[in-house]
């Protein structure tokens, strides 16, 4: 089951389960549309995957399996999604 992780782990934006703009790549790392768009390219700057928009859980199911409460912030992702598309451009 998704996690749904609560904030961007880029510029800490609040996503709540219910958020259009949440994206996350197939690690659950999670990013506002934001960031994705202006600062990561797409790709998750952790493992270079693609980022794709985040389902949401129906609200009568949030009651039994409630979204995470663990906040991951990395405020240099900027830098990290550099050394990943250096990387792939390498490979």
């Amino acid at each position: 089951m998704l996690e749904l992780r609560p904030g961007c782990e880029c510029c800490d934006r609040d996503l709540p389960p219910d958020d259009p703009g949440a994206r996350i790549c197939s690690f659950e790392c999670t990013f506002c549309e934001d960031c994705v768009e202006k600062v990561l390219g797409g790709r998750c700057p952790n493992c270079g995957g693609e980022l794709v928009p985040r389902p949401r859980r129906p609200a009568r199911k949030l009651a039994a399996n409630p979204a995470s409460t663990r906040r991951v912030h990395n405020p240099d992702c900027a830098l990290s999604s550099m050394s990943v598309s250096v990387t792939h451009r390498s490979s």
